[in-house]
């Protein structure tokens, strides 16, 4: 018997939907977002990883007042009188060792690789702030695009309404077909617009996604959230630019540049000091390397314990090269750490008044917003009445959609400037927490 062909389609269908991939959706705050990308951001984990190289340069310049042992073998057939084996005498086996005990330079080094691992940790916290930033603005430009597509969809459904009523006014005779003509463009319109901005919803939320290491897989559904107009800002101008050039993870980065560079002058200018080192030999001859030939006694067994010292001379000239280098370094440092503190408190000001200004345009698509809603509800009144048409009715429905789209545009500015501002001032990271 054969099996019908509706089956074969079901089982086809069958296994195209369980080869789809599996969606799954998830609702995210805006401080959800943030603390999902300080864990897993691909850049802010890259910034923890040279923070870590950093810390582990400090160990590698200690590492020299640690005893170091070195075992090895010169094993080797003499023929005739025992020759050396890079320095040292033909062995069964050897160890040797050794220790700074006193060394000026190596101790400003360690110095120096200390504030360049301080230097990385503020490259981090930079890192971590901007992140934050970044994936904060994504979120509220997420949050703001998907509500604006409920909006235009409202919008879309009222054109549509609207050009069916003046295609029934047409037929009646009581509208001339230009208007007609006219409703299906605005609807048109209307339909491309909403497209437009389901893509660019869905690259938002792509770009969201990156941000915060999530997959494909995963959808994300934002959470409106007024965490960003309910955060403290400075009080003035001046409270600001004192907030951000004191918490400036860049200045202090900088700064601990500069102590290290100080750090490499002063090392550069201990190499005049003596070198002391802790140094220990020991080593197993054998009877075929004709030592007993050539020497008036012979032992296996020979070690040796002491110290080994070091003074440089005639070096002054090479010293002063580096030394020279190293103070230009100081000075390009100085003048990067002034650039900075003035370009910050410049942005600081911009971001301040920015602020000021951003809140003044929302409060205006707040009341035009209050205006367009008072205005939809007298028109309901009024067409409950039957004084209006129904097509006046929806054309208030058109606009209260638009005030909508503006309050959110207008919205979304306002809040990512506080979150600017926040970032420059060093309290974005608490606010968000």
């Amino acid at each position: 018997m054969k099996t019908p062909f509706w089956k074969y389609l079901a089982l086809l269908f069958a296994a195209a939907a369980g080869a789809a991939p599996r969606v799954e959706y998830r609702s995210l705050t805006l401080e959800q977002a943030v603390d999902l990308a300080l864990r897993q951001n691909p850049d802010y984990l890259l910034a923890r990883l040279d923070e870590q190289k950093a810390r582990q340069a400090v160990n590698e310049a200690r590492s020299p007042y640690v005893p170091r042992v070195a075992v090895g073998s010169g094993l080797a057939f003499s023929n005739g009188f025992p020759l050396s084996i890079e320095g040292s005498a033909p062995s069964i086996f050897q160890a040797y060792g050794t220790q700074y005990i006193y060394n000026r330079p190596q101790s400003f080094r360690v110095k120096e690789a200390s504030e360049m691992a301080k230097a990385a940790a503020h490259s981090t916290d930079a890192k971590a702030e901007e992140i934050a930033y970044r994936v904060a603005a994504a979120y509220l430009d997420f949050e703001r695009a998907t509500r604006a597509l409920d909006a235009l969809t409202r919008q879309l459904e009222s054109l549509t309404r609207v050009e069916h009523l003046v295609e029934d006014l047409v037929q009646a005779g009581r509208e001339i077909p230009l208007e007609a003509s006219k409703a299906r463009v605005q609807t048109a319109k209307a339909r491309s617009r909403l497209q437009d901005l389901q893509a660019h919803v869905d690259l938002l939320e792509e770009s969201l996604r990156g941000d915060l290491g999530l997959g494909e897989g995963l959808r994300v559904i934002p959470v409106e959230s007024e965490l960003p107009s309910k955060t403290k800002l400075p009080d003035d101008e001046d409270a600001a630019v004192a907030a951000a050039l004191a918490n400036s993870k860049e200045i202090k980065r900088l700064q601990t540049i500069l102590q290290s560079k100080r750090y490499q002058v002063q090392a550069e200018k201990a190499t005049h000091y003596p070198r002391i080192d802790l140094v220990a030999q020991f080593a197993l001859f054998g009877r075929f390397n004709n030592y007993e030939d050539f020497f008036k006694t012979f032992q296996r067994q020979n070690g040796q314990l002491g110290m080994s010292f070091q003074l440089p001379l005639f070096a002054r000239a090479q010293i002063s090269a580096r030394v020279g280098q190293a103070e230009t370094e100081i000075a390009q440092t100085n003048l990067r750490i002034a650039a900075t503190r003035a370009g910050i408190s410049l942005e600081t000001r911009r971001l301040f008044r920015e602020v000021r200004q951003t809140e003044t345009s929302r409060e205006v698509g707040r009341l035009e917003l209050d205006l367009a809603r008072e205005t939809l509800t007298v028109m309901l009144a009024q067409y409950d009445e039957g004084r209006i048409a129904l097509r006046k009715v929806e054309e208030a429905r058109i606009a209260e959609s638009q005030s909508w789209e503006a309050f959110y545009d207008a919205q979304t500015a306002a809040d990512k400037a506080r979150l600017n501002l926040l970032r420059e001032t060093g309290g974005l990271l608490a606010a968000l927490r």
